[in-house]
């Protein structure tokens, strides 16, 4: 039960995260262009994680060193993990492009978790990447609806 509620507040700080993310890099967009803004966010992003990378890589010779962990053989990652950034990568290009529209940062939000939500429905339905099957029921299509309402008003309103 505590589990539920400590992973509610990361899904929820993520969230946040994700609105300070993509309002920064709309800022930043404003003074260049969004290809530019979007190359920079993810090569501060890669060398940060380069560096927890390297210090992981230290961590770990020195637990091998001290026998408190066996060396393991690396296995080789399948090509398309390595995919993942690409999406990212339009997601930060185009939001930089949206925020600075008319759409504005609480309609680009609403409607970047409306798409989510959307196509993770698909996937469940279609058992896409590997996940179970799920059949799309009546409260999923209502919800659906509810959101797209939502965004319509909240983008029409203004």
């Amino acid at each position: 039960m505590k589990n539920k509620y400590i992973l509610s507040f990361l899904a929820l700080a993520s969230g946040v995260l994700l609105s300070m993310m993509i309002m920064a890099n709309s800022y930043l967009a404003r003074f260049t262009t969004p290809l530019t803004a979007s190359w920079l966010t993810h090569g501060i992003g890669t060398l940060f994680s380069l560096v927890i990378y390297f210090f992981y890589l230290q961590k770990r010779k020195q637990q091998v060193r001290k026998q408190q962990v066996q060396p393991q053989v690396i296995k080789k990652g399948k090509m398309i993990w390595y995919l993942g950034g690409i999406p990212g990568g339009f997601t930060v290009l185009l939001a930089a492009i949206t925020v600075n529209s008319p759409l504005s940062l609480a309609g680009s939000i609403i409607l970047m978790i409306t798409g989510q939500i959307i196509f993770g429905l698909l996937v469940d339905a279609m058992g896409w990447f590997g996940v179970i099957k799920r059949k799309i029921t009546v409260s999923d299509f209502l919800m659906c609806t509810l959101l797209i309402t939502g965004c319509s008003l909240l983008i029409i309103g203004k």
